[in-house]
């Protein structure tokens, strides 16, 4: 597998979601393709991630120190993706990717080059030859992929904020529960508008 073929790609299983709720009226929903992209206050419903507060503590707390063992942040970035000389992490965040199968709790890496996701833990897929196979569930998309990245939020629950990201061949991320969702934001917005 060529690393400089992949650069180019988007890598990943594509959320599509078609119904937007709007914060004026809760009886209206937004399905005009042209009004995506804008920077809306709206989200459809909320993924229940967690059993409770305290298991997501615990969780993120074992994630922490699993950062400090491996050596920070930058390692486990060039240990489950390919860096390019002088490609930086400008921020990791933990938060959870919504797929069709639910979501999926892992490390969203925010780079000079890169927006990339990685899975807390492997997952177990079935190979073409009928193998049981354990890997990371990852998603990489070039900054020069992204047509936009939107903020949305609850409309019933306003603190729990998701954040949306769109390629150039209308591919859409969801990735929800952030520790600091603004700041994951402010990051984001400034490496695709480097880009």
């Amino acid at each position: 597998m060529k690393t400089s073929h992949l650069q180019g790609q988007v890598i990943g299983n594509p959320i599509i979601s078609v119904t937007y709720k709007v914060r004026k009226s809760s009886k209206r929903y937004l399905t005009d393709p042209t009004l995506q992209c804008q920077y809306p206050n709206s989200a459809s419903k909320q993924v229940r991630v967690g059993s409770n507060i305290t298991e997501t503590i615990k969780g993120k707390l074992r994630l922490g120190a699993r950062i400090l063992q491996v050596g920070g942040v930058q390692k486990i970035f060039k240990k489950f993706f390919s860096v390019r000389e002088g490609e930086r992490v400008l921020k990791a965040s933990h938060c959870y990717l919504s797929t069709t199968s639910g979501p999926i709790a892992g490390l969203l890496f925010i780079s000079t080059d890169k927006v990339a996701f990685c899975s807390d833990r492997s997952i177990q897929i079935t190979s073409p030859k009928g193998e049981i196979l354990r890997v990371y569930y990852k998603v990489v998309i070039p900054l020069k992929k992204i047509k936009c990245a939107n903020q949305s939020e609850n409309v019933e629950k306003p603190k729990q904020k998701y954040m949306e990201i769109v390629t150039v061949d209308n591919f859409e991320f969801w990735f929800l529960s952030f520790l600091n969702y603004e700041k994951a934001f402010r990051y984001l917005q400034q490496a695709v508008s480097q880009a």
